[in-house]
């Protein structure tokens, strides 16, 4: 995959984030890795397969299997030495799409005691709302049209209404909802903006505070998907989160 790894000054360990982006990925979040990397926490940062060029095919399955791939490399002791990080203090961060594979991710793998969204798009959640309203091709056609309004360019191997019925598939496995008994233990940072995610991310804070979660912190911002106006205030928002984090 394609990758970079942002690494801090000094000796270390350092605490590591994997910096996670959305659909397609037109806004990487680099501004906050190089603050993360200034307050001492390595970043990793990659392009999902078949995304931005990477090779192979783009999918959403392929996608939480590169987001697991990318912990496990950090985890390799030779990696962990080279980079100076502490492979037992992993975080997640996703934006948007990313936010779907922060969840996945976190939920699959119980080491990873923190993690953060931003604007996270719940799209299997969205998937099984719409089931419920319309047949199966009408909701996997609305999909598909939505998915290829967001601009897939970046993409390879894959089209609009595959990716629809992939999420179709998943609609029930996918679920944001369905993964809070396993990250019910977790340190969670869930933020949200004015862009049509927040109830779905509300929802997800409520039912991870309900399930016995004391370390859900949530933010709402007044901007836009892409936190445009917002992006030093979010950068202290997430440093502050991380700083918060127990050793």
């Amino acid at each position: 995959m394609n990758a970079l790894v942002y690494i801090a000054a000094g000796a270390g360990p350092h605490p590591v984030v994997i910096l996670l982006h959305g659909f397609p990925g037109n806004e990487r979040n680099l501004d906050l890795a190089q603050d993360m990397r200034r307050a001492g926490w390595d970043v990793l940062y990659f392009n999902y397969r078949g995304s931005w060029g990477t090779p192979g095919d783009f999918s959403f399955a392929h996608s939480i299997e590169d987001t697991g791939a990318a912990i496990a490399y950090l985890r390799q002791p030779e990696v962990a030495r080279s980079l100076r990080l502490d492979p037992n203090r992993i975080v997640l961060i996703g934006h948007s799409m990313g936010g779907f594979m922060t969840v996945e991710a976190a939920a699959a793998d119980p080491a990873i005691k923190a993690f953060a969204t931003i604007s996270a798009a719940d799209m299997s959640g969205r998937m099984q709302a719409m089931l419920a309203m319309e047949k199966r091709s009408d909701a996997i056609a609305a999909m598909a049209h939505g998915l290829a309004e967001e601009g897939m360019a970046p993409l390879a191997g894959c089209t609009p209404d595959g990716l629809a019925k992939e999420l179709a598939d998943h609609a029930m496995s996918w679920l944001f909802l369905d993964k809070v008994d396993a990250l019910k233990n977790r340190n969670a940072l869930i933020l949200t903006a004015d862009d049509g995610l927040t109830r779905e991310n509300n929802a997800f804070a409520a039912a991870l505070r309900n399930a016995g979660d004391t370390h859900v912190t949530t933010r709402y911002f007044a901007t836009d998907h892409a936190y445009s106006d917002k992006r030093i205030e979010l950068s202290h928002v997430v440093l502050a989160w991380l700083k918060g984090l127990p050793k």
